[in-house]
């Protein structure tokens, strides 16, 4: 089965205590791993779209990695707006191989295909304070990027007409006001009809946009989806 989850926000070798943010993230790490072994079997995929953990380097976040490396599945991961020891692609594999991370791959200008989808994404961007000129440099190169991973997902396609192919963010591409129209313009185009993200947290279902264009929109994140992993139907 194929399942999602986001924004995990681990700091086994940091001092990032979640809790601060409502007492739903109370020993958090510990709900995620009990939610996840109670879903989650070993023949199963989880994508996990961003915000994995708090550390800023590689050494920083190995310990959290390798605590979702040793949970139940296969893990395909993307980066989030807090995973700044997030690298390369060539980095990232280097990493993973030398540490024997062996149930995690990387979304990363590619696509996976598991099961009935091809699993396509970015991390997307969001401006809660308004578009700077800065933030549209970074909006065109996220939307380049979910574009790289939308054709790497064509070409899987050729190999399994059937599959679905379903996005990953990590940022909301519509969230109240705003809206990433290089995102959503990029999603219409390409026909997708789910997309599943993180990012945002403390929010209520009402506050949401469930569909766009046609397109479905799901949040994910561990205090949203109360750290239970979401079954991608």
């Amino acid at each position: 089965m194929l399942y999602t989850i986001s924004d995990p926000h681990l700091s086994f070798s940091t001092d990032k205590p979640m809790d601060i943010f409502g007492s739903r993230w109370d020993n958090h790490a510990q709900k995620f791993e009990a939610e996840w072994k109670n879903t989650v079997k070993d023949g199963d995929t989880v994508i996990i779209p961003g915000d994995i953990s708090w550390g800023s380097s590689f050494e920083e976040a190995l310990i959290d990695l390798e605590f979702i490396n040793a949970l139940p599945g296969r893990k395909i991961i993307g980066k989030g707006n807090h995973d700044y020891w997030w690298a390369t692609m060539n980095k990232l594999s280097n990493f993973k191989n030398e540490k024997k991370l062996h149930t995690i791959d990387f979304l990363f200008n590619n696509a996976y295909a598991v099961e009935n989808k091809i699993i396509c994404g970015t991390r997307g961007w969001v401006n809660e304070f308004g578009v700077k000129s800065e933030d549209e440099r970074i909006i065109k190169r996220e939307a380049q990027r979910l574009e790289l991973s939308l054709k790497e997902g064509l070409k899987l396609k050729e190999e399994f007409p059937d599959n679905e192919i379903v996005v990953f963010l990590h940022y909301p591409p519509l969230f109240g006001e705003f809206m990433n129209y290089d995102i959503i313009d990029i999603l219409y185009r390409y026909d997708i009809k789910n997309v599943y993200f993180g990012h945002l947290h403390g929010v209520k279902q009402e506050q949401l946009d469930d569909e766009y264009l046609g397109i479905r929109l799901h949040l994910v994140s561990c205090d949203y989806v109360n750290f239970v992993p979401v079954r991608v139907e």
